[in-house]
């Protein structure tokens, strides 16, 4: 089988433990997230062959649009899955940045349409919609940014926009992959209809195999197949014990008013993910504890112990490189296509990862004899790393 890896870039800083942020909640960490330290992480994936890093979007993070432009002159073939909000920008600057940043990184930029799951923070940057009206506009916005993307001149009067006579001097070449999340049901007509990759969340895989269903159930009434990829986290190392003795380290460092504050924090949330996210860790606190990092795996080698202080993403894959290689196995099974993933910190989890997992599932596809992943030898369609690594992998020249 054929997957799409991509990393994260944690634009907001970086850490040995857990950072927070996300959802209203501070974020921070004891490296900046600086244009040299992010520069190392996105040579790291491109020397793996992952296909592209995530950029997230909120007030708790730099500016994902800015950061990547720089960081694209220091790759060369990388792409970068940009996320940005509807609603905070005009569609028609959305499709013209787009198509500018596509003008000077060919076939690099990805989208990541995240509408947004916070009213506090939305109305920070005055916005002043519910959520059932977020979706409504961000429909709209895809739309428009499609029709202007194909070539047309665009007047349109919606419920929420009112675009007149509007086009673009320069279309991207590729047309930019469109990555759309969401768990409400408010959510999924919208990714029917425009997402071209639907994310998640890292769940079990029972309950991510039910998301599938749903969305290619709605996106077959407009005749539609979209992948789909997950978000989750990674802690592997050469045996299961030291990766959880390293889950446990995180958890160790947590002070119980951190961990109170956040779960406060979180509480609030309108988003839908965001909530299946709680309640994944919450299930297994039945004395309210969470020191023991095992009693916090929710299904086999998944991990929740992110998500007591981490807003979005909360789960991680935790085990030897071989059990990692397999959960991910699983997941391509229920019909996932593309992975996001991360680690603390993440340019040593990055390292575990490419020189673990990636020779492990390698060998294990070549044993199933499936269809080896393949390195990306043109930054215009992203696929998987190569199997196995380059021997060099991971050891090009991080200070350029």
């Amino acid at each position: 089988m054929t997957l799409t890896l991509h990393w994260f870039l944690p634009t907001y800083g970086d850490s040995r433990y857990i950072v927070g942020g996300g959802h209203g909640l501070p974020a921070g960490g004891d490296r900046r997230a600086t244009i040299g330290y992010l520069s190392s992480i996105v040579q790291a994936a491109e020397e793996f062959g992952f296909a592209s890093a995530l950029t997230p979007t909120g007030a708790w993070c730099e500016d994902a649009w800015l950061t990547t432009a720089m960081l694209a002159r220091e790759t060369e073939r990388l792409a970068f899955l940009v996320a940005f909000r509807p609603g905070l920008i005009s569609p028609t600057l959305a499709a013209q940045m787009a198509a500018t940043f596509s003008l000077h990184a060919p076939g690099r930029l990805l989208l990541n349409v995240v509408t947004g799951g916070e009213a506090h923070e939305q109305r920070a940057y005055g916005d002043h919609l519910d959520k059932e009206e977020r979706y409504t506009r961000c429909a709209e916005f895809l739309s428009v940014v499609r029709r202007l993307w194909a070539g047309e001149t665009v007047t349109h009067r919606g419920t929420h926009l009112d675009i007149e006579a509007a086009c673009l001097p320069t279309l991207p070449d590729p047309v930019p992959p469109l990555y759309f999340g969401g768990s409400s049901r408010a959510a999924g007509p919208v990714a029917a209809e425009h997402a071209d990759v639907y994310l998640t969340w890292g769940e079990p895989v029972d309950a991510v195999a039910d998301k599938i269903t749903w969305i290619r159930g709605l996106a077959d009434r407009h005749g539609r197949k979209p992948r789909f990829g997950i978000r989750l986290h990674v802690i592997t190392r050469d045996t299961a014990e030291e990766a959880w003795t390293q889950a446990g380290r995180l958890l160790g460092a947590l002070g119980e008013d951190v961990v109170a504050a956040a779960q406060a924090g979180l509480a609030r949330s309108e988003s839908t993910g965001q909530q299946r996210m709680i309640a994944l860790h919450q299930q297994t606190r039945g004395d309210g504890s969470w020191r023991d990092a095992r009693a916090l795996e929710v299904a086999p080698n998944l991990w929740a112990g992110v998500g007591l202080v981490r807003g979005g993403a909360g789960t991680a894959l935790v085990g030897s490189h071989a059990e990692v290689a397999d959960r991910i196995a699983d997941y391509a099974a229920a019909g996932i296509d593309e992975f996001v993933f991360s680690g603390y910190p993440h340019l040593e989890e990055l390292y575990w990862f490419g020189e673990g997992v990636l020779p492990t599932w390698c060998a294990a596809a070549c044993s199933r004899a499936a269809p080896p992943p393949r390195r990306a030898r043109r930054a215009r369609r992203a696929t998987t790393p190569s199997c196995p690594p380059p021997a060099d992998a991971g050891q090009g020249d991080l200070s350029r």
